[in-house]
């Protein structure tokens, strides 16, 4: 054998063994050859949430909607007779009693009227009495004298008709109130049946609040109603129900409820827009829990508790519902501990860092 012989399979042993290096490493790495290696799955992470426990109180069931307010006794004040005003003895803003003159129209032409028929009423009540005599001894006939007679009483009639117009040549208000509105001044000739002022009694405010027709059946004359005012946010007022019409609007679907609002504080003026709550049904000793503490999956209502460290979700039968308080009628004994913050973030078993309201988790 030639030295070449010798040296060629020596060759092919040195190549193959960078190969063979390079298999050996990714055994080991597979950890092939090595004792068995175990792996652990890691605790889940507990989540912040926030707890509290129901209360027991008053569920309140409301409807809301928002309203204008409106003065219940309202008149428009117009003259009985014409004439030319030339007094005004009131302004607008002022308080005025029923009876009171607001204004004088030039009454001399109307006391000139009453006078000429009072001295014709009396002329002919000298002729009935000598007729009465005569009448009794027979000289004058019985239906010449009842036709004076009637000729009387016109007559009388027509001087109470002129003293009556020249009373109203003084505007006076027809109500208590506050002078809203004032529509003449000295010197303006007005008709009979002008508007010349209007008086609005504050007192008693009224609200209109159209109700879906569906709610008919929870209303009733007596109901509570609540009224928070844009121009005095810091009050609240109160308000009943005085009237429910029994008509639905065939456009709306709706019907109208009168709300009578007592406005004798003198905050509260006609014209101010409002949002009304009517409390529709009450009920006391209930158990509840914040809306947002309910959840709702296909029609199910759930709450979710925290039981030993963790999230339980516990169905639950609501009742009577207001804006953020939901009535709970069965599900929850009371004690338990409720998620009314976090609960959108955790399941059935999902660990929890349970904390009070007001306290930082």
């Amino acid at each position: 054998m030639t030295q070449r012989a010798r040296i060629e399979p020596r060759l092919k042993i040195l190549a193959l063994l960078p190969v063979a290096l390079v298999i050996a490493t990714a055994l080991a790495g597979c950890g092939v050859g090595e004792a068995g290696v175990t792996t652990e799955t890691p605790e889940p992470a507990e989540v912040p949430v926030i707890t509290a426990l129901p209360t027991v109180g008053e569920a309140v069931a409301l409807h809301n909607g928002t309203v204008n307010l409106e003065a219940d006794s309202e008149a428009a004040v117009v003259a009985k007779v014409g004439g030319e005003v030339t007094q005004l003895l009131v302004e607008e803003g002022e308080t005025v009693v029923a009876g009171q003159v607001l204004a004088r129209l030039d009454h001399e032409r109307l006391r000139l009227r009453m006078e000429q028929a009072q001295a014709a009423l009396n002329k002919l009540k000298q002729e009935y009495r000598r007729n009465v005599a005569l009448h009794e001894r027979g000289l004058v006939s019985e239906g010449a004298f009842a036709d004076l007679r009637y000729e009387m009483e016109a007559l009388d009639a027509a001087y109470r008709l002129a003293r009556l117009e020249l009373d109203y040549s003084d505007i006076v208000a027809p109500i208590d109130g506050i002078v809203s509105a004032r529509s003449v001044k000295v010197g303006n000739t007005v008709a009979a049946g002008e508007v010349t002022f209007r008086v609005t009694n504050t007192d008693a405010l009224i609200a209109y609040l159209h109700v879906p027709q569906r709610d008919l059946a929870h209303y009733g004359v007596g109901m509570r109603a609540r009224l928070s005012l844009a121009a005095l946010p810091d009050e609240r007022f109160e308000g009943t129900v005085s009237r429910i019409s029994p008509r639905i609007d065939p456009v709306t679907g709706t019907f109208r409820v009168t709300l009578a609002v007592d406005g004798s504080t003198g905050d509260l003026r006609p014209g101010m827009f409002a949002r009304v709550e009517v409390v529709y049904e009450t009920r006391s000793n209930a158990l509840l829990v914040p809306a947002s503490a309910v959840l709702a999956e296909d029609e199910v209502r759930s709450i979710f508790v925290v039981e030993d460290g963790v999230a339980r979700r516990r169905p639950v039968g609501l009742g009577l519902t207001s804006e953020d308080q939901i009535e709970v009628l069965e599900g929850l004994h009371g004690d338990e501990r409720i998620i009314v913050v976090g609960q959108n973030a955790v399941s059935d078993g999902t660990p929890v860092a349970a904390d009070h309201p007001g306290n930082r988790i």
